[in-house]
């Protein structure tokens, strides 16, 4: 089993090149599936919904998509935020929060932004108890035995000394999550790839960020993951562009 883990694509902000470099992946490779944890647009206009929807179909394997903090109306439209916040997701509707049920693997959606919160910062990430609660049950009616991978945006502690990306209820979900039987959460929205533990009552939970195919970068190259799944657990590889050796 091989799953890609791609985050943050930005499309409006995109890199074509990029771009090119995980289709081909996906041609050359055939993953069982391919795991978009949010920020498929820059700004949330409805030209970037359809550009981003055409490029994952394009890509002939099944696909499930997180929203992103782009992903909804901003400073352009903040009644439409509040009112309508996905009502330009349209063109990607289908693809949005699917639990993915593969052969011994289950794929859970966790929505973690929020149309308002009680913070100047709008960008950052929320677990509401409805999402939370949705997470779970999917969880709860997975099959004895497949391994748990949570889909979330936002991580739910920030992964790096000193960051700041604070998740309102990400550190109580994150424990919900392992007690429920969650082997690791997949997110995005920092630009770089990150795997580290987090334990809880001696429970071990991956917690694994995508890199950006876009031109927004931070300390990393363009870079997505690649999940192999085996009969003992899972182990994620960092693919880099231009790092010379992409697999």
């Amino acid at each position: 089993m091989k799953l890609f883990h791609v985050s943050d694509v930005h499309f409006g902000a995109e890199d074509p090149a990029a771009l090119a470099w995980f289709a081909a992946c996906v041609a050359a490779e055939a993953p069982d599936a391919v795991v978009m944890t949010g920020d498929l647009t820059m700004r949330a206009k409805r030209a970037e919904f359809e550009a981003g929807e055409r490029w994952l179909r394009s890509l002939g394997v099944p696909v499930t998509v997180e929203i992103g903090n782009h992903d909804i109306p901003y400073y352009s439209d903040p009644v439409g935020r509040l009112l309508r916040p996905y009502a330009r997701y349209a063109a990607a509707e289908k693809l949005i929060e699917r639990p993915l049920t593969l052969p011994g693997v289950r794929v859970v959606p966790l929505k973690t932004v929020a149309r308002a919160q009680w913070r100047i910062d709008q960008s950052k990430g929320q677990v509401s108890r409805r999402s939370l609660a949705e997470a779970l049950a999917t969880i709860a009616a997975a099959s004895p035995g497949d391994l748990i991978l949570v889909a979330a945006h936002h991580p739910l502690v920030d992964p790096r000394p000193g960051g700041r990306e604070h998740t309102h209820g990400g550190r109580a979900a994150l424990d919900a999550l392992a007690a429920a039987g969650a082997h690791a959460v997949l997110s995005g929205h920092v630009h770089d790839p990150f795997d580290i533990a987090y334990e809880r009552d001696g429970r071990a939970v991956r917690l694994i960020g995508a890199g950006t195919l876009s031109k927004r970068l931070r300390r990393s190259p363009p870079a997505f993951n690649e999940l192999r799944v085996g009969e003992g657990g899972f182990e994620v590889i960092p693919r880099v562009l231009g790092s010379g050796v992409d697999r």
